[in-house]
């Protein structure tokens, strides 16, 4: 017999009081903290539970009481059920907040907290059980009159069955993990041996990430959209949607950049998806925020994917264009009240960007970076920027957990608006210690397809189709950082002079003659100084740039021929690094007879590593089925590597042999350290 819920309505409170006294927040990072944040505004005591990584953490730090919960690996804390109901009862904490990810979709956790007499601060265990299932999640919606992908909607026994199953359902599918979400889980299947593959990674990512190896099988859409509706309901019936969020610029199906709303849908094609959205959350009595999420084709026919039992990581645009704050709906639903708008009123305005910012390196393929954050500085203040984060500068991003920086954040009156305040702010992140992915962003905001609005899930693989090696240097971006490089070294020397004690109340005689070295090519400039105002003059074209930057400054702000900018400016040997717009360039600004000089002289070159397979990130070497002595095929699978839970298959890159191991199966990897050496 099931046990009985001791969990009781909420006490009656006075007029104005808070819908809870004190709330535990099950979670950890940047939405730990976002949760604090609501409830400190509403007046509720907050639990923060962190693991043995986290006993530093900003969540922990920010919230009013924190309880230890178990090791670093997730497995042994946030994953712990009866840990984190033993912090509840500890603290006398009345409900909980789960965020997203961990126990934010566990029917078994929602159960146990009910069983406990805690609230649970989200949907009803029916619905958590029944959505969280992707495979009966599907059902239902066909039984609601939702539209569904086609596909085979049963657990894979093995391999083969996948095969034939992609078979009758026509190349290409998509292989998906039946208790999966946020990217894990998923792979697309082109042929009978990515099928097989596919099958095999889906499953173990499954295993790992979720507990659950099922996976099944859908048609995968061509040039898909993918497009998601926010719902929220209460206890009493009451249940509408917030608009739909653009999510699909995604690399390996995890979401990059989201916005609020979409620039492909009409009126009527949002009114239909958010009634069927509307339609499958009553049918399963739904209560507090959700996502059902959709694949749109380029004629619009839209298709039900998932529906989303939780808060959603780029859940903030949503409440920028519509005015709602998602996390105190949530608070208010779970303690009984009644929504306090109706479908009529919801309304949006303006627009919405979000970025997720990584500690992860898009040069070698979006490896994840882990250390401590020698410099964090986000760039809080600016029109329209919001920046949610649960980390610090000091802090360490840990090998254990999502590497998650921060969601950067931009509204704008227009998606132009928007985009140009995305860009900026990007410039104006300043990050080290780790590598990140903030050049990557930059790049995206300012790419011409993006900008016109011209997305599908297939953006960044059909964009950079080679990886990510940094933004191409056009000629107007060229003429910018030549004239941003020359005035740096300019100031550089105001200030060599001034300290030295030669200015003696008036500008020194200053060279104005220089060489900058830049992305593999020297341009001759002058510079003169009137009125705090450099011009700049190269190739026959003077730009204006002001700017109080003062040398040893990392964050340069300036203004460019009427155009305000950032940009970021660190030493390396003679000369510096100048990042901007999504490109970072070694620098030399040299006197043109230096210059002349160092033009004869040979370059030095970089070792030789390429007869190794070095560890593109930290992580756990999962298996090595090669020898020594093995001959390979350009293709094929050498190794695996586990990182943040994810498996990253490392592939031959032409035909050879293997002369040695040096690693096994087991190990732990550092980055760069030596997997496979070929003859």
């Amino acid at each position: 017999m099931a046990a009985k819920s001791k969990k009781k309505k909420p006490a009656l409170r006075a007029a104005g009081a808070p819908p809870f006294a004190k709330i535990l927040i099950a979670n950890r990072g940047e939405i730990a903290c976002r949760v604090i944040r609501t409830c400190k505004r509403m007046g509720i005591k907050t639990v923060a539970v962190y693991s043995d990584a986290d006993a530093d953490a900003l969540h922990v730090r920010e919230a009013d009481e924190a309880v230890h919960i178990g090791a670093a690996p997730s497995a042994q804390s946030y994953l712990k059920i009866d840990a984190i109901v033993r912090a509840c009862k500890k603290t006398k904490a009345e409900a909980v907040h789960p965020g997203y990810g961990f126990l934010s979709e566990n029917a078994a956790f929602a159960k146990a907290l009910d069983e406990a007499g805690i609230v649970f601060i989200g949907p009803s265990m029916r619905a958590v059980a029944a959505m969280g299932d992707k495979i009966e999640s599907k059902l239902l919606a066909q039984k609601a009159g939702v539209s569904t992908v086609p596909g085979y909607l049963k657990p894979l026994k093995d391999a083969e069955e996948c095969v034939s199953v992609a078979r009758k359902i026509g190349y290409p599918v998509m292989i998906k993990a039946s208790a999966g979400g946020g990217g894990k889980g998923m792979r697309i299947a082109h042929d009978d041996a990515s099928a097989r593959e596919g099958f095999r990674s889906a499953t173990n990512e499954a295993k790992s990430a979720f507990g659950d190896d099922r996976v099944f099988v859908e048609k995968f859409v061509e040039e898909p959209r993918h497009i998601e509706i926010q719902v929220i309901g209460d206890s009493h019936g009451n249940i509408v949607h917030l608009g739909e969020r653009e999510c699909s610029i995604q690399r390996r199906h995890q979401k990059v950049l989201e916005e609020a709303p979409s620039p492909f849908l009409d009126a009527k094609t949002r009114a239909a998806m958010g009634a069927q959205a509307v339609a499958l959350a009553k049918a399963v009595k739904y209560k507090s925020a959700g996502t059902v999420e959709f694949i749109v084709d380029k004629r619009k026919n839209f298709y039900f994917l998932e529906m989303n039992t939780r808060l959603q990581v780029e859940h903030p645009v949503t409440e920028l264009v519509t005015g709602f704050d998602l996390v105190e709906l949530m608070i208010r639903v779970a303690a009984g009240e009644r929504l306090p708008f109706e479908q009529k009123d919801v309304k949006l305005t303006g627009w919405a960007l979000e970025a997720r910012v990584y500690a992860e390196d898009p040069t070698r393929n979006f490896m994840p970076s882990i250390g401590r954050l020698a410099r964090c500085s986000a760039p809080v203040g600016k029109p329209g920027i919001r920046v949610d984060t649960g980390v610090y500068e000091g802090a360490e991003i840990s090998m254990y957990y999502d590497p998650m920086i921060a969601k950067l954040i931009a509204a704008g009156e227009s998606r132009a608006q928007a985009i140009q305040r995305m860009a900026d702010a990007l410039d104006a992140y300043v990050v080290r210690g780790v590598g990140h992915n903030i050049p990557f962003l930059s790049a995206l905001v300012r790419h011409p397809r993006f900008k016109a609005g011209k997305l599908t899930t297939g953006f960044i693989a059909e964009e950079f189709p080679g990886g990510f090696k940094g933004r191409v240097v056009d000629p107007d971006l060229r003429r910018t950082l030549v004239a941003l490089a020359a005035v740096i070294q300019r100031r550089v020397r105001e200030r060599e002079t001034g300290v030295s004690g030669q200015l003696a109340g008036h500008e020194a005689r200053i060279e104005t003659d220089f060489v900058v070295r830049l992305a593999g090519a020297d341009t001759p400039v002058r510079i003169e100084r009137a009125e705090g105002v450099y011009r700049v003059t190269a190739e026959g074209e003077t730009s204006a740039v002001t700017t109080e930057w003062s040398p040893g400054t990392l964050l340069m702000a300036s203004v460019v021929d009427g155009e305000a900018l950032s940009a970021q400016v660190e030493r390396k040997g003679a000369g510096f690094v100048l990042s901007h717009a999504g490109t970072a360039l070694d620098v030399l600004v040299l006197a043109p007879r230096v210059a002349a000089l160092r033009a004869l002289m040979p370059e030095k070159r970089a070792a030789d590593t390429s007869k190794f397979l070095l560890s593109p990130m930290p992580g756990l070497l999962k298996a090595l089925p090669v020898k020594a002595g093995q001959d390979v095929k350009a293709g094929e699978e050498l190794c695996v590597v586990e990182a943040m839970k994810m498996e990253n298959i490392l592939r031959a890159e032409r035909d050879g042999k293997i002369a040695k191991l040096h690693a096994q199966a087991g190990d732990s990897l550092a980055v760069d350290q030596k997997i496979v050496e070929f003859e």
